[in-house]
């Protein structure tokens, strides 16, 4: 949905802006600006699907209103001014009449933006094109997806009547098909059918469930759904048999093959490119406090080995550390440090890292060899997170943020876990690219912050790790 989206309305910005700066007066215009005009119309479109992406309005699950889209389309559009601004001076040929077409073009492009919101958020919340969804079981797993559900206009979730087996039956309730459960489910017409129970071995409702699959009514497994909707894994609630048949968290050649030599042919060319920005950052660290230029720390990589990780030392030294958490060491961050931290530029001499081949440009980020036998203690199916190397920005970092205890940690494990099964080519461009945006906006980006939290009802933790 948000890719035809995306594609329409590039169709319309360049066509709008390249149709009104055609009109714009040959005399005013000149013979080689018309040339350049598609190219002009290409650019001036692309910086509006830029700032469309940078203020979050292509991730349409989180334009859940009217005055949200409306919020989001006014930084878009303070976004692309400065871009729009430096072109029209630096390309675009000057002229009143040249500044009213491209105004023209951008009210037309602002307009269509909030219509087809408008129209997405009204189609969506429609009866037909909204899914009823029916949960069985009252477990943890099954309250938060409910959670999930609720937040989403493209779904309804259903009860059932006093006595059936949806969310109203506790977690060790037994559920048994019978003549009214059929009724039940024949009066609610669900669309989709979730399992959320904790123990299924005599409780699942077998017959029930196939007649709902004769219907068409799609039955499918509550932890996979969750996965889905959340960009995350539900490691409490995962056996080992998931993980341990799962072909997924098997080697991946061909990624692998290809995430390394795109990292390394970034690395290359961000070392130099960046090469004066980083004797420039170097100086600044060197002059805002004591200590050496560089952080180096030993972290954990693949197959569990210990590199030292590089980055520009954003802390006052320390002889003995508190902890590793930032929460007990902001006191120590410098004003150099600080403004580093915001943009995420302590992390560039991770770029020689990669050349070394202790990580990658996308994966899980490494984790202080301090706290690896705390977390392998605390944290389900920790040691899963070195099948692949670590790297400079993951999924866990655009979704989640930094962690500043081992309840974040395990929060952000179930992200790095969703990664390392789904990872691919795709993937890791979407990572780079709401990286770019993390950096953009200069701010620790928990994505799902606005949410309700449904976390908290997965706290029941499993020894099976």
């Amino acid at each position: 949905m948000a890719l035809a989206v995306l594609l329409i309305e590039s169709a319309v910005f360049f066509t709008a802006f390249f149709v009104l700066l055609h009109t714009v007066d040959a005399s005013v215009s000149g013979a080689m600006a018309r040339v350049n005009q598609p190219v002009a119309a290409l650019v001036l479109a692309g910086c509006c699907i830029g700032s469309l992406y940078y203020s979050e309005l292509y991730d349409l699950k989180k334009v859940r209103s009217f005055w949200t889209c409306l919020a989001r389309v006014s930084r878009a559009c303070a976004v692309a001014v400065l871009p729009i601004g430096l072109l029209l001076y630096a390309v675009l040929p000057s002229g009143t009449q040249t500044w009213i077409a491209v105004l023209t073009a951008s009210a037309i492009a602002v307009t269509t933006v909030v219509v087809s919101r408008s129209i997405w958020l009204h189609v969506m919340q429609s009866r037909p094109f909204t899914e009823q969804v029916l949960v069985l079981g009252k477990t943890p797993l099954a309250r938060a997806l409910i959670a999930e559900l609720q937040t989403r206009p493209a779904y309804r979730v259903l009860d059932m009547l006093p006595g059936g087996f949806s969310r109203t039956m506790k977690a060790d309730d037994d559920v048994m098909p019978g003549r009214s459960s059929r009724h039940q489910l024949a009066e609610l017409r669900p669309t989709r059918i979730v399992v959320a129970l904790s123990e299924r071995r005599g409780r699942l409702p077998v017959d029930l469930l196939l007649d709902a699959k004769r219907q068409g009514i799609v039955v499918e497994d509550g932890i996979q759904l969750y996965e889905r909707l959340t960009g995350k894994l539900a490691i409490e609630t995962l056996q080992p048999s998931h993980l341990i048949f799962a072909p997924e968290f098997g080697t991946c050649t061909a990624h692998n093959c290809f995430s390394r030599s795109l990292s390394v042919l970034v690395a290359v060319v961000g070392v130099v490119v960046c090469a004066p920005l980083l004797l420039m950052i170097a100086a600044l660290v060197k002059l805002d406090s004591t200590g050496p230029v560089l952080f180096v720390q030993d972290r954990i990589g693949k197959d569990g080995r210990r590199f030292p990780l590089m980055k520009f030392r954003t802390m006052k030294p320390l002889e003995a550390r508190a902890s590793e958490w930032v929460k007990d060491n902001g006191d120590r961050i410098t004003r150099v440090g600080r403004w580093l931290r915001k943009f995420r530029l302590d992390e560039l001499p991770q770029l020689f890292n990669i050349l070394a081949g202790h990580m990658n440009l996308v994966g899980p980020r490494p984790h202080p060899a301090s706290n690896y036998d705390l977390f392998m203690a605390n944290i389900p199916f920790y040691g899963f997170r070195s099948l692949v190397r670590p790297g400079i920005t993951g999924w866990a970092q655009v979704r989640y943020g930094y962690a500043n205890n081992l309840e974040e940690e395990t929060e952000k494990m179930r992200y790095d876990l969703y990664y390392i099964k789904h990872r691919s080519l795709g993937m890791d461009l979407e990572i780079l690219l709401q990286t770019a945006k993390v950096v953009g906006l200069g701010r620790d980006c928990k994505m799902d912050s606005h949410l309700p939290i449904a976390e908290p009802l997965l706290n029941e933790r499993t020894d099976a790790a």
